[in-house]
């Protein structure tokens, strides 16, 4: 193929448009380190010249304040940034301490320590953390992209941290609704996207910057305006206990804002369904124990996201309320995985189709999983919308469990 040629768009999912680019950048030699670039933002050749056009724009001429994500093809940007002596803002890795670490370079820093304090390795010795209270005042936001399109859509690599992190500075006052988003990707990931791809919630971008084009979107679709604590709408993401307990800082701004007086229960705590919640948990620990498949010995539940992928294990999740209330667990079963999947690649395309299972039981060396729901519908709704899709280039096979099928 023509590495700077466009992919062939009319994908039928994110999924498969993720795979296509992972696949194209790797097979035509245009992955760089870190590989493989499967299940990442993944590195290009020619990336540096593409974050060299970022000094063209205006937008970051007149920008003081800089947030840029942590990837590696975005390193140069980075060093723009810091070459241009603008304050650089770079996200906290899995949002696990904070939000955003401030790069502060030595005084009378060289070019080449410049380049260090733009490295992954470089951010963690020269930054320092930026609390709720450090009033940042974001001009300008760089994002990386598995793909993108020329009308400003945007895809990840499906863990919606960008998302994520968009709507934590809206709600901090960090970002304003006229804020421009930057993305720096190889021409072959500009693709053309479908708008019913595109969740409320998904950021967009004013900007793409390629090793030969400088793309100005021109796109009218809102971006996400904050977050909403207890109850989903357009533009808003939402909150759930299990985020809470996955990103603190959420509980320092949850806390925040309860002190100004908003309402910040959640939707999982609403007093109308406490009691059905507690109820049906405590049912489900029961009742998961019976139908899941058994870990292997020592596996230990870990989190919903970040854990290794060698280990077969069992991991708990808080159940969503929405679903039936049952106090019965239905047991779906995924099979044909590729050995090279990845739980976390799993659990975010769960997570993109909104079938999160109450327990998931992953046994990737025999290249298979089991998802636990609350209640025949949540697992017959399951089965449907994983019914066809591809991971890592295999035919994904989903069915009841065979214990649950005469249940059915």
């Amino acid at each position: 193929a023509d590495p700077g040629r466009p992919l062939p768009s009319g994908a039928a999912s994110k999924w498969d448009i993720r795979e296509k680019v992972w696949e194209h950048l790797e097979a035509s030699g245009l992955a760089e380190f870190p590989r493989p670039v499967r299940g990442r933002i993944p590195n290009f050749k020619g990336a540096l010249q593409a974050c060299c056009s970022l000094r063209g724009l205006d937008v970051f001429s007149r920008a003081r304040e800089v947030k840029v994500d942590p990837d590696k093809p975005l390193e140069g940007a980075r060093l723009a940034a810091l070459q241009a002596r603008k304050t650089l803002l770079v996200p906290t890795p899995r949002l696990r301490t904070g939000l955003f670490n401030r790069i502060v370079p030595p005084p009378g820093a060289t070019k080449e320590i410049l380049r260090r304090c733009a490295t992954s390795q470089g951010v963690k010795d020269y930054s320092v953390p930026v609390g709720l209270d450090g009033k940042a005042q974001v001009d300008l936001v760089v994002v990386g992209s598995v793909a993108v399109s020329e009308k400003g859509w945007r895809i990840g690599k499906g863990e919606g941290y960008a998302d994520m992190e968009y709507a934590m500075m809206v709600s901090m006052g960090a970002v304003q609704e006229d804020t421009p988003v930057v993305t720096i990707v190889h021409d072959c990931q500009v693709l053309d996207i479908a708008e019913e791809l595109l969740a409320d919630h998904d950021l967009t971008v004013d900007y793409i910057l390629t090793p030969t084009r400088t793309i100005q979107t021109n796109c009218k679709r809102p971006k996400p305006q904050g977050i909403m604590w207890h109850k989903a709408s357009s533009f808003l993401i939402h909150v759930s206990s299990e985020m809470l307990g996955r990103i603190p800082i959420l509980k320092t701004l949850r806390c925040r804002e309860e002190q100004a007086g908003k309402d910040v229960t959640l939707q999982d705590e609403h007093p109308a369904l406490a009691n059905t919640n507690r109820a049906a948990t405590s049912n489900e620990k029961v009742m998961a124990a019976k139908t899941q498949p058994r870990a292997a010995p020592g596996s230990a539940p870990t989190p919903w996201l970040g854990q290794p992928s060698g280990q077969p294990h069992v991991e708990s999740d808080p159940v969503n309320p929405k679903s039936e209330g049952s106090d019965t667990v239905t047991t779906v079963y995924v099979g044909n995985l590729p050995g090279s999947l990845r739980v976390s690649e799993l659990k975010s395309a769960l997570r993109e189709l909104q079938v999160i299972p109450a327990r998931l039981s992953w046994q990737g060396a025999q290249h298979r999983a089991f998802l636990a729901y609350r209640g025949q519908g949540a697992a017959d709704r399951a089965v449907s919308s994983l019914q066809g899709l591809s991971l890592g280039g295999n035919a994904l096979r989903v069915e009841l469990a065979k214990s649950q099928r005469s249940k059915g």
